[in-house]
């Protein structure tokens, strides 16, 4: 990492620092000045619940399940159980693992089978029946999409599990909703250097697309980057989610004149796609006095076990991998592996950590009312979760900080050992003007 870098991260956290000491005096002063209901205002309860809404079923049903370890985990971990994990190394922490403001933390689960309706069904059975107060998971940004509308309807906090649009703190951004999990213009700004760096400046690019939002804003994300580098775009062709049999797609790659293949998928789609890919020789070829590659914008260790050897040599970006070695990466690891016996994905990452900052939003506003921990998370400042110094943005409630650029190991030392880092990203390389994406917020209500 650059000295450019650390600098900036130690400029980062004294604002951090300063920012934690600054808001804590008007946090004292409002506490409980309010009298607003809200709902399912858990009064004078003993105890809270939180909605956990993941694909059990469906292409993204892997992710889904280690999300929902995650999700146990951090609930374990708030109620003073356990070793603690991220609590010990979180900063600044409002959280005194008894629970939330002194209240026990339980949970109830859906699953959202990678569908839009079945997650707003989950969600809304979990608000009515279940008296969720924070809806979290998915792995779909469709799905993310479709919950948070609902849930910023029903005045009920949305933290967004794995969702990788920019949709979903762009044009469909809503009040309620926040998302900690990088977006794909972020993956298009740090990838596409790389790329040119790898593989020059003059390719040939054809895209396979997942047919829906996440699919949609991944292309166009990675295609502006590279073409802005001096790539073509040969074809842009859309999937359908859970196909499972690419080779229908696959085929028309090989006489398109193109030299790079660039899977949009995720999930399933992604490891079958990429295996028949393979199967169909295109990494064997030559195109255009070149060695034909295959890149995966978005990664996770779960795809690159499923693609087992495949995925060796293959670029691609992520939000966060197990390896690092900050303080909150290794805490979480840990905690992780002693409970369940593997390492922890990027998607579990970002739900137990998205847990941790509503709750910890909560304890900082002294009140469940959710303008308030909307106001305490906006802006909101804060390290040792992971990735270092990270800001979740006020204007459209996306967080921001250092992106990883990764790599299919070629010569993994475990069956976890999948991924390198190749590059870590800093974060003002992947910051933009939240206008560019449109969207309203709209108001607390």
């Amino acid at each position: 990492m650059s000295d450019d870098f650390n600098n900036k991260r130690r400029d980062f956290l004294k604002s951090t620092a300063a920012l934690g000491v600054a808001g804590m005096a008007p946090t004292v002063f409002v506490r409980n000045a309010w009298a607003q209901d809200f709902v399912n205002n858990p009064g004078k309860a003993a105890a809270i619940t939180l909605g956990f809404n993941v694909p059990q079923t469906g292409p993204y049903a892997d992710e889904g399940a280690d999300e929902l370890r995650a999700f146990k985990l951090a609930v374990k971990h708030l109620n003073g159980e356990g070793d603690g994990g991220m609590l010990n190394t979180m900063k600044p922490m409002a959280l005194k693992g008894n629970g939330i403001l002194g209240k026990k933390v339980n949970y109830v689960t859906g699953d959202t089978q990678t569908k839009s309706d079945a997650a707003r069904a989950s969600a809304k059975r979990m608000i009515e029946k279940d008296g969720a107060l924070m809806i979290s998971g998915g792995s779909s940004s469709g799905v993310a999409v479709a919950v948070q509308s609902l849930c910023h309807e029903a005045g009920v906090m949305f933290m967004a599990g794995l969702t990788h649009s920019n949709d979903t703190t762009g044009k469909d951004k809503r009040k309620y909703g926040f998302r900690h999990f990088f977006n794909a213009y972020m993956s298009g700004q740090s990838l596409a250097p790389v790329l040119a760096e790898r593989y020059g400046t003059e390719r040939k690019a054809y895209h396979l697309t997942a047919d829906y939002t996440w699919g949609w804003t991944q292309e166009e994300s990675i295609k502006n980057a590279t073409e802005g580098l001096g790539w073509q775009t040969v074809e842009t062709v859309r999937t359908p989610l859970g196909a499972g049999d690419f080779s229908q797609y696959i085929t028309p790659v090989l006489d398109s004149g193109a030299d790079v293949l660039i899977l949009n998928h995720y999930g399933k789609d992604m490891v079958n796609s990429l295996t028949q890919a393979v199967q169909f020789g295109l990494r064997d070829k030559q195109v255009n006095g070149k060695d034909f590659q295959i890149v995966v914008p978005l990664f996770s260790r779960l795809m690159a076990q499923g693609a087992g050897e495949n995925i060796k040599g293959i670029l691609g970006s992520t939000n966060w991998n197990w390896a690092l070695e900050d303080a909150g990466s290794q805490a979480f690891v840990k905690s992780f592996g002693q409970e369940y016996g593997f390492p922890p994905s990027q998607a579990a990452h970002t739900c137990y950590v998205q847990t941790l900052l509503y709750a910890n939003a909560v304890e900082t506003a002294g009140t469940f009312y959710p303008c308030e921990v909307i106001s305490a998370l906006e802006d909101f400042q804060f390290d040792g979760l992971g990735n270092g110094p990270t800001l979740y943005r006020g204007a459209d409630h996306q967080c921001f900080k250092p992106v990883l650029v990764v790599e299919g190991n070629d010569n993994p030392s475990s069956q976890f050992d999948l991924l390198k880092v190749v590059k870590q990203v800093p974060t003002e390389q992947v910051m933009y003007d939240p206008s560019i994406f449109g969207g309203e917020l709209g108001s607390c209500k």
